[in-house]
């Protein structure tokens, strides 16, 4: 797998299930790509259909393949944020193809269906700094020539 950089286009969401009774919920996102973890502004009073239109960026410098994670939390004030649904996403093709444009992904809680997320991905490999026979440079010494 290459490295380089891993681009999240957070979109929106819909069909959530609204974790407040008694009012819309407040939800953000917190995007997790191995030991990087990245969290949205909070989308104050959007409910069940949030929009947030944020980009993150992670470092991809790992040989082994890692599954994006999505959490979608309710902010609450005074109480612990609730689990409103979380999604996995697997990144073998965006690694391969270097774009995937936003498109929907299912919101899971409890292994029940519980709404979409959208999400966009681009990858960006990082240029190879490896040995490169045509240039004429050996290890840092350029060879040199007699006449």
């Amino acid at each position: 797998m290459p490295e380089g950089t891993l681009e999240v286009l957070v979109v929106s969401a819909k069909g959530l299930e609204n974790a407040d009774v008694l009012c819309n919920m407040d939800p953000y996102v917190i995007i997790t790509y191995r030991s990087q973890e990245k969290k949205s502004n909070v989308a104050s009073g959007k409910g069940s259909n949030p929009e947030w239109n944020e980009t993150f960026l992670f470092d991809v410098s790992s040989k082994e393949t890692a599954d994006l994670k999505i959490k979608i939390m309710d902010s609450d004030t005074g109480n612990a944020d609730d689990l409103v649904g979380h999604a996995s996403i697997s990144l073998d093709a965006l690694f391969h193809d270097g774009d995937i444009p936003a498109k929907s992904y299912n919101v899971m809680k409890d292994d029940a269906y519980c709404g979409e997320i959208r999400v966009g991905l681009n990858f960006t490999a990082q240029r190879s700094r490896g040995f490169d026979p045509t240039d004429g440079n050996m290890g840092g010494w350029k060879q040199s020539s007699h006449d």
